[in-house]
């Protein structure tokens, strides 16, 4: 589980001990440097010292030992190059070295020499370099201990705070866990953290728009319920009108009315399933490059009987085979088979249907279009006959409600724009337009 106290606990003590260690370093190397001046200084002094100490002669006084913890080693050398004294026998220091201040690699590790010369001789003090790191070491470690012992008590603390402020996550995490499931009012922003408000405020604006979804399948529901109640109670009564018919007649009559009505209740069924497939939500195949004149061909293909049977002129005014976009060519097919469908519908015997698809010069947008001879629309009910289940008034011709809705729900789904206008034949214009494939892409 990826605990948020856990790695910012850890981050911290990491980011805590860095700093530490960092102090550790700094506090090492500005030791060592100290220690190396101190030290230097040490030597120099030292080997001034020896002076007049007189070396090589039978009366001369016995030195005293350099101090140990600071492992300083002698050396003396006559002007001939003889060794008068050495304080450290088996020692692998060079016999000679440069004057002054210098760092000497030997095969007990390196080391720092002072030379100084005199009229007969030259005195060498020398220092094993590991001491100055050994002791800048210690200084070191004198000032990270105590830092590092305080570390859990950090942890604890960090520990504490962090609980402490993840406190109104956990109230939120509760609120959410013990809410019923229809349960979609907003939550609770109080206390929150800064930088947990734009999580809160995404998680209500999903809540809106969940209960919104769900507010339009429950009126979804109740309005399929009560359209397809009327078409049912039809057939109750067709069916029982054919019955009760006495001669023939009477009931080739009534069968005639009850096949009338299952055809309408089909189509309304179907209409449904169609909408239900396209609202937003539901599920959808990848979009693929579809040819938009294909489509109308094929639209235009199936609808010909239907437009033949009433005499109605459908066909094709302007078909633009370079047109692409990026959709699902079955719903494209859904979307054109509707607009063609309500055309053939509201069209009068002996009119004219033009489909076209075309991309005018400086507009962006691809354009499938249904041009119609019928009644046309009014401009005030252009909008809504896009809603579900709207019927105007007045009109002959009784549908399901659903097809422009159906149409609207595709276009939403493909980033189109829809637009009804005033046709050229007199009748209703239904364009589509579609960003291009390389657009789209």
């Amino acid at each position: 589980m990826n605990s948020l106290r856990r790695t910012l606990l850890l981050s911290l003590l990491a980011a805590l001990a860095a700093v530490f260690l960092s102090g550790g370093l700094a506090t090492f190397v500005a030791a060592r440097a100290e220690i190396d001046g101190l030290m230097d200084y040490q030597l120099r002094q030292l080997a001034l010292s020896l002076r007049d100490q007189q070396f090589g002669r039978p009366n001369a006084a016995p030195l005293a030992p350099p101090e140990e913890s600071l492992d300083f080693v002698i050396q003396v050398w006559d002007s001939s190059g003889v060794q008068l004294y050495l304080s450290r026998p088996h020692s692998t220091l060079p016999s000679l070295a440069q004057l002054g201040y210098s760092t000497v690699r030997t095969s007990e590790g390196d080391w720092r020499v002072f030379s100084i010369p005199l009229l007969d001789r030259v005195i060498q003090v020398a220092q094993p370099m590991s001491v100055r790191s050994r002791m800048a070491a210690d200084a070191a470690l004198r000032t990270l201990i105590p830092l590092l012992a305080v570390i859990p008590l950090f942890g604890a603390l960090i520990w504490y705070l962090v609980g402490r402020g993840l406190r109104p996550l956990e109230r939120l995490a509760r609120d959410v866990a013990t809410r019923r499931p229809d349960s979609l009012e907003p939550l609770r922003a109080e206390h929150v953290p800064d930088e947990a408000r734009p999580l809160v405020h995404a998680l209500n604006h999903l809540l809106d728009r969940l209960d919104q979804a769900l507010a339009a399948q429950r009126a979804f529901v109740a309005d399929a319920a009560h359209e397809l109640r009327t078409p049912l109670a039809a057939l109750q009564i067709q069916l029982h009108l054919c019955e009760r018919a006495g001669d023939p007649q009477a009931r080739a009559a009534a069968l005639g009315e009850l096949r009338a009505g299952l055809q309408r209740a089909t189509h309304m069924v179907q209409q449904l399933l169609t909408l239900a497939r396209q609202e937003p939500g539901a599920a959808a195949p990848a979009h693929a490059p579809v040819m938009l004149a294909d489509v109308a061909r094929r639209t235009l293909a199936d609808h010909a009987p239907l437009a033949e049977a009433r005499r109605i002129d459908l066909g094709a005014e302007a078909l633009d085979d370079r047109l692409a976009v990026l959709g699902d060519a079955a719903a494209l097919r859904t979307l054109a088979g509707n607009l063609i469908d309500n055309a053939i519908r509201y069209t009068p015997e002996g009119g004219r249907i033009d489909v076209g698809v075309r991309r005018d010069d400086g507009d962006p947008l691809c354009w499938l279009y249904v041009s119609d001879s019928g009644p046309g629309i009014p401009p005030a009910e252009r909008e809504r006959v896009l809603d579900r289940f709207y019927r105007r008034a007045g009109q002959e011709q009784t549908g399901s409600g659903l097809g422009l809705a159906i149409v609207r729900s595709i276009a939403e789904r493909h980033g189109a724009r829809l637009v009804l206008d005033a046709s050229p034949l007199g009748g209703l214009r239904v364009a589509v337009g579609f960003p291009p494939a390389a657009a789209a892409g």
